[in-house]
C-alpha cells in the first residue's frame, strides 16, 4: 500500500506541475515582440494571445497537448506542452517577403525589395472569405487595379469576361504561370463590351483550387518579357503542397431583383474542387486539381421594362470543368525537370436579343410569342508546359517548352432562319475559331553576392510560332435562300466559306537582364530585349528601374521603360457578320478583316505594333511588421493603339456598294487608330492591431486612373470621315475600360477558430455615349460601393464552415434605358455588375 500511495502521489505532483501557467515570450528573429500572437492547444478552446511586451501566459494540464504558436505574416510553429519555452521565436513567412517569381530574374528579391510595385495575392486566404467562385471576378473585388465585367449579349464575350490592369485593354496584360507565358483566348471582343477590339487571356480556365498564390506587377515590362506587358503581368503561382488532401464545397444564389415572375432567388453556383499533393522522392512533389463549377442564368430584363428592348438580359449559364496538375522532378542536388499544365472544357449558354411575335425576323407559326435566341458556346483550353532546371558552373540554367491551345465553337438554340419559312431547323452548328501557341524559352541566371552589395545577371532567347484558324458553320446557319430577308441563324449569325482563314506567324526574342546592388540601400536594374516578328519586323525595348532604402522604414522606387503590344492574330484576320441592335432595330454589321476588299478601299494599313513609353515612382513605409504603405504614380503613353472602329454605311461612297454586294448595312474593321495616355495613382495600405483576445487586420487600397485620348490616326482616304472612323461612341468605351476609382476597405477579424471579415468597394462615376451619340443622364452611371460580409468557423484542424453575402444590400448601377444600352438591357457591363446581392455557403475539409 505504501508503494501504491507514492506512486498516487507522485502522480499526482506530475499532473500539477502540468496544470500550471505557463510564460513565455514570442518574437521575431531581431528579438522584437509579436504584439497579439496566438498561442492555441489544438483540439480544444484553451489558449491565448501576446500582450504588448510579446510575453504571454497560457494553461498546460497536459505535458503531450500540441500548441499552435501562430502570428500573421510569419510561419507557425507547434510544440508539446512541456516544450513551451521562455521564449519562441517566429521566422517571418508573409507573401510580401517571399521571393517573388515576376519583375525581377533575381531570385533574392522579395515584393518589398523590388523596384517596381507587386500585389502578393494569397488565394488560400481570399477564397476562403468571399463569394466569388471563378478567378477574374475575385481578382475584381480583391486588386484595385484590376478590372473586370461580365457581359450580357456579347456574343462569345458573354462567356470570356474581358479584364485589365489600370485602365488598359485586355490584351495588354501579359499573364504567366509559374513564370511561363500563357497562351491568350481565341476570342476577338466585338460586341457590347469594354474591351472591344481586343483579346485577351482567360484566366477562369484556371481554377483558384490550383492556385498557391498570384503575383501582380503594376508597371509596364515589355522589355523584360516581350509583346502584351505594357499595363503590366500577372503570375499565377500554382500550389506545391503535399501528404494533404483538401476538398471545397461552395454554392450560393443571387437575389432575384427585376424579374417578370415571382422568382424570388436565381443565378445558382456551386462549385466542388478537390487539391491532393504527394511527394516523389525527398524533394520532387505531384500535386493535382480537380475543379467543377456551375454558374446559372439570372435575368434582370424586368429592369427596363418601360422600354422593353429583350426579355432575357443576365449572366450567361455556364459548366466548367478543370484538371490541373504541377510537378516537379529532382534528377540530383543541381537538377530538376517540372511539368505543370492543366485542360478546362467550358459550356456555356447566353442570351441574345429578343425577336419579339410581330419581328420581320419571326416565323409565327414556329415561334407565336417570339423568342429569345440561345448562343452557346463550347471553349476548349489545354496547356502544357515542362522543363528543366540546372546549375551549370554556378549559372541557373532554364530550360522549357510551353504549349497552348484555345477552341472556341459556337452554336444556336431556340432560334431559326427567316428565309427558310415555317421549315426552318430551330438549332445550328455556327462555326468558331481557334488559336494554338507553342513558346520555347532558354534562360539564363546568375546571383553573384560578393559583387558590390549583390549582382544579379540574366540573358536568354525565346522563340514562339502562333497558329489562328476560322472554321464554318453549316450553310443553313449563315445563308440567305430568299433575296432581300434576312438570312442566318438569328441571334449569330455563322462563319461563312468566305470567312474561312489559317494564319501562322514566329517570333524570336533576346533579352538582358541586371540588377545590381550598389548598396544595401541602392540598387538600379536595367532590362533589353530585342524580338523579331515575322508578320512585322523588330522591335527593341529598355528598362531602367532603382530603389533606394532611406532606412528600415522607408524607401523609394521608380521605373522608366519603353513596350510594345504585337497586333493578335485575331486582330489581324478576324471577318465575320453579327447582327447589332442599334436603337433596338437590327442591323447587319461586317467585321472586315485587315486585309479585305473594304479596308483597302478606305486605304486602312497593315496593322503594326502597338508603341508604348512608362513611368512609375513610389514609395513604402513599413515602421514594424504589422503595418505597411505603399504609394505609386504611374505614367503610360501608347502610341497607334488597336481599336474597333466606328460603323461605315452602306452609303458611304467608297465602299457602300461593296457592303451591298454581301448583304451588310455596315462595316467595321481594326486598326492602329488612337494614340492615349493613361495616368494614376495606387494606394495600398495595411494595418495589424491586436484588438481583445484577437487580431484585427485593416487594408485600403486605392486607384485613381485617368485615360487621355491624345490623337486619332486617320488616313487620306478617311478625310471628313474622322466622327465615323473613331466615334464618339467608341471612344467613351475605351475610357470606360476601368472607372476613374475603385477603393476597397476591408476588415478582417480573427479570434481563436472564428473570423469576420467585411469590405466595402466604391466604383468611381462612368459615362458612356449612347446611339444618338451624345452624353446623356441616362449614360452617366455615378459612383455605387458595394458591401461584403463573411464569418468563418473552424470546427477542427480538418474541418471549416463559412457563409457570407457579396453585395450585401443588393446595390445596382444607374438603371438606362435598353434602346440606349449597347447591351439591351437596363445597365451596361460597369463597375460592379448588376446581379445584386448573393448569398453563399462554404465547407473546407482538409485530410
Amino acid at each position: 500500500m505504501t508503494k501504491i500511495k507514492l506512486l498516487i502521489a507522485l502522480l499526482f505532483v506530475s499532473i500539477q506541475t502540468f496544470a500550471q501557467n505557463r510564460v513565455g515570450k514570442v518574437t521575431d528573429n531581431n528579438g522584437e515582440p509579436l504584439i497579439g500572437a496566438s498561442i492555441v492547444e489544438k483540439g480544444s478552446n484553451n489558449g491565448t494571445t501576446t500582450d504588448a511586451t510579446g510575453r504571454f501566459e497560457v494553461k498546460v494540464t497536459n505535458a503531450s497537448a500540441i500548441f499552435q504558436i501562430s502570428y500573421i505574416g510569419y510561419k507557425s510553429q507547434e510544440l508539446k506542452g512541456s516544450e513551451l519555452a521562455t521564449t519562441i521565436v517566429l521566422q517571418e513567412g508573409n507573401l510580401l517577403d517571399q521571393v517573388v517569381i515576376v519583375g525581377s530574374r533575381s531570385m533574392n528579391r522579395s515584393a518589398t525589395d523590388t523596384p517596381a510595385p507587386i500585389d502578393v495575392i494569397d488565394i488560400k486566404d481570399i477564397t476562403s472569405k468571399t463569394g466569388q467562385l471563378d478567378l477574374n471576378q475575385l481578382l475584381q473585388f480583391a486588386a484595385p487595379s484590376f478590372n473586370s465585367n461580365r457581359q450580357s449579349g456579347s456574343d462569345g464575350t458573354d462567356h470570356v469576361d474581358p479584364a485589365s490592369l489600370r485602365g488598359l485593354g485586355p490584351d495588354q496584360t501579359l499573364v504567366l504561370i509559374n513564370g511561363k507565358r500563357r497562351h491568350q483566348s481565341s476570342l476577338v471582343n466585338i460586341y457590347g463590351t469594354r474591351g472591344r477590339g481586343n483579346t485577351g487571356t482567360d484566366l477562369n480556365t484556371i481554377p483558384a483550387a490550383a492556385i498557391e498564390r498570384i503575383e501582380i506587377l503594376r508597371d509596364g515590362a515589355a522589355a523584360q518579357y516581350g509583346s502584351d506587358a505594357i499595363a503590366g503581368v500577372i503570375n499565377i503561382v500554382l500550389k506545391k503542397t503535399t501528404e494533404s488532401l483538401e476538398i471545397n464545397a461552395n454554392s450560393g444564389i443571387y437575389k432575384a431583383s427585376y424579374r417578370f415572375d415571382d422568382k424570388k432567388f436565381d443565378g445558382l453556383n456551386y462549385n466542388f474542387n478537390a487539391n491532393y499533393g504527394f511527394k516523389v522522392g525527398k524533394e520532387g512533389f505531384v500535386n493535382l486539381t480537380g475543379d467543377y463549377n456551375f454558374r446559372d442564368h439570372t435575368n434582370r430584363a424586368n429592369a427596363a421594362a418601360n422600354e422593353l428592348a429583350r426579355r432575357e438580359f443576365g449572366d450567361p449559364r455556364a459548366q466548367n470543368t478543370a484538371l490541373y496538375l504541377n510537378s516537379s522532378f529532382p534528377i540530383n542536388i543541381n537538377t530538376a525537370i517540372y511539368v505543370f499544365g492543366g485542360t478546362n472544357q467550358r459550356k456555356g449558354e447566353s442570351y441574345a436579343w429578343t425577336r419579339f411575335a410581330d419581328d420581320d425576323r419571326n416565323i409565327a407559326s414556329i415561334y407565336p410569342d417570339g423568342f429569345d435566341p440561345l448562343i452557346k458556346a463550347d471553349i476548349k483550353d489545354n496547356s502544357i508546359a515542362a522543363g528543366i532546371k540546372s546549375q551549370i558552373r554556378s549559372w541557373d540554367v532554364d530550360f522549357s517548352n510551353t504549349f497552348g491551345s484555345n477552341k472556341f465553337d459556337y452554336s444556336l438554340d431556340n432560334t431559326l432562319n427567316t428565309s427558310l419559312g415555317a421549315t426552318s431547323p430551330t438549332s445550328f452548328e455556327a462555326g468558331g475559331f481557334s488559336l494554338n501557341q507553342n513558346t520555347i524559352n532558354l534562360g539564363f541566371s546568375k546571383f553573384m553576392k560578393d559583387k558590390m552589395a549583390g549582382l544579379n545577371l540574366a540573358y536568354g532567347a525565346e522563340y514562339r510560332i502562333e497558329n489562328y484558324k476560322i472554321f464554318a458553320g453549316e450553310e443553313k446557319s449563315y445563308k440567305s435562300y430568299v433575296a432581300g430577308v434576312p438570312g442566318g441563324s438569328q441571334g449569330f449569325p455563322g462563319f461563312q466559306p468566305g470567312d474561312e482563314i489559317e494564319a501562322s506567324r514566329s517570333n524570336f526574342g533576346l533579352y538582358f537582364d541586371t540588377e545590381a546592388d550598389f548598396t544595401k540601400k541602392f540598387m538600379v536594374g536595367a532590362a533589353l530585349r530585342f524580338e523579331n516578328y515575322s508578320d512585322f519586323g523588330n522591335t527593341l525595348n529598355g528598362k531602367l528601374s532603382s530603389r533606394f532604402k532611406v532606412n528600415d522604414v522607408l524607401t523609394f522606387r521608380a521605373t522608366a521603360s519603353t513596350g510594345f503590344r504585337a497586333p493578335s492574330l485575331p486582330q489581324i484576320n478576324f471577318n465575320s457578320t453579327v447582327t447589332n441592335f442599334i436603337n433596338g432595330k437590327p442591323v447587319e454589321v461586317l467585321i472586315a478583316r485587315n486585309n479585305s476588299e473594304v479596308t483597302k478601299a478606305l486605304g486602312i494599313p497593315a496593322l503594326k505594333q502597338e508603341l508604348s513609353k512608362n513611368a512609375s515612382l513610389g514609395f513604402t513605409v513599413r515602421p514594424n511588421n504589422t503595418f505597411s504603405l505603399t504609394v505609386d504614380g504611374y505614367w503610360v503613353q501608347i502610341k497607334d493603339r488597336i481599336v474597333l472602329t466606328g460603323q461605315f454605311t452602306d452609303e458611304d461612297e467608297q465602299i457602300g456598294q461593296l457592303l451591298k454586294n454581301v448583304n451588310v448595312a455596315k462595316a467595321q474593321f481594326f486598326t492602329n487608330a488612337v494614340n492615349t495616355t493613361t495616368t494614376g495613382l495606387d494606394i495600398l495600405l495595411s494595418n495589424k492591431d491586436k484588438i481583445g483576445e484577437g487580431q484585427l487586420t485593416t487594408s485600403l487600397g486605392m486607384n485613381f486612373n485617368k485615360l487621355v485620348i491624345d490623337q486619332i490616326n486617320t488616313t487620306s482616304k478617311l478625310a471628313g470621315k474622322e466622327e465615323t472612323y473613331f466615334d464618339l461612341r467608341e471612344q467613351y468605351f475605351l475610357k470606360a475600360s476601368a472607372p476613374p476609382s475603385k477603393l476597397n476597405l476591408t476588415f478582417d477579424y480573427q479570434i481563436k477558430k472564428l473570423s469576420t471579415m467585411i469590405r466595402f468597394v466604391r466604383f468611381g462615376q462612368v459615362e458612356l455615349a449612347d446611339w444618338n451619340y451624345d452624353v446623356v443622364e441616362n449614360d452617366i452611371y455615378r459612383p455605387k460601393t458595394t458591401t461584403d460580409l463573411s464569418v468563418n468557423y473552424k470546427i477542427s484542424q480538418k474541418l471549416g464552415l463559412a457563409i457570407g453575402s457579396n453585395n450585401l444590400f443588393n446595390v445596382y448601377p444607374d438603371m438606362s434605358s435598353g434602346y440606349y444600352t449597347e447591351s439591351g438591357g437596363a445597365w451596361d457591363p460597369v463597375q460592379m455588375g448588376s446581379n445584386g446581392a448573393f448569398y453563399y455557403a462554404k465547407i473546407n475539409i482538409k485530410l
